[in-house]
């Protein structure tokens, strides 16, 4: 892995302290001229020794690279506690960063399915495998 050791540069854009969700938020420009992309567990990592945070109070997200290469655009969130980003941080983001669990759940499909077996049964007891009413 020699790409971990090519050099990458982070700036940051739009800066705003949001006291009321406790955080600061920011848009991040990654210069990155010898390296395809930069992980997102890096750019936490880089992100939190440059602001004095911990690692898992950083969120990044929605970085895009720029055509030809070389620069990535995106936006950290930096939280002031683990609770507070536990409060206000989407659960599908925490549960990429590993501080919450999955919910499993059926698929879409059989979630419909089985919503629409049930409306041909209106008004009966509500059991699988009821034969339809014939005209």
């Amino acid at each position: 892995m020699a790409d971990r050791e090519q050099p990458v540069t982070l700036r940051t854009r739009k800066f705003i302290r949001n006291p009321l969700l406790g955080r600061k938020q920011m848009v991040v420009d990654v210069l990155h001229p010898s390296r395809p992309n930069v992980s997102k567990d890096e750019l936490r990592s880089k992100l939190a020794e440059l602001y004095k945070a911990n690692k898992d109070s950083v969120s990044v997200f929605g970085f895009r690279t720029q055509y030809g290469g070389g620069k990535s655009t995106g936006f950290a969130l930096i939280y002031d506690s683990n609770e507070v980003m536990k409060k206000f941080e989407p659960h599908y983001r925490l549960v990429r960063y590993g501080q919450a669990t999955k919910i499993e759940k059926a698929s879409r499909q059989q979630r419909k399915q089985r919503k629409n077996r049930a409306k041909t049964v209106r008004g009966t007891a509500k059991t699988k495998g009821v034969e339809k009413k014939k005209k």
